[in-house]
């Protein structure tokens, strides 16, 4: 799957789909925290868009590669970690926990498991 463009599309459009999702769920709590809620609800929505915009190719170009429905939610899951991690401690501040490392393990099973073979 990888050894294709599809499967690199997949990654790179999931990839840029967990920026702007994490920034739509999180983002606000630094910069709008003194707004409403639904005022930052509504940028959150906004900018959730274009996620979806990049979200719903990149599942379907990866399904058609041939990642199962599984594969796809594991990898996306695991793109989520590599974007959270850095954007909590980088952008929002928060200190680096070895939870982190622990957290990332535990999705590397899961990650064994969904791709082995039959």
């Amino acid at each position: 799957m990888l050894s294709s463009l599809a499967g690199w599309q997949t990654l790179g459009l999931l990839l840029l789909s967990n920026l702007f999702m994490t920034v739509a769920w999180y983002g606000h709590l630094k910069n709008m925290a003194s707004k409403p809620w639904w005022i930052a609800a509504l940028l959150s929505w906004g900018i959730a868009l274009f996620e979806y915009l990049l979200q719903v190719p990149a599942n379907r170009i990866g399904y058609g590669a041939g990642f199962s429905l599984a594969q796809l939610k594991i990898t996306q899951e695991v793109i989520t970690l590599a974007v959270f991690v850095p954007f909590s401690v980088i952008y929002m501040g928060q200190p680096f926990k070895s939870d982190f490392i622990w957290a990332g393990l535990c999705l590397m099973g899961a990650v064994y498991f969904i791709f082995r073979g039959p």
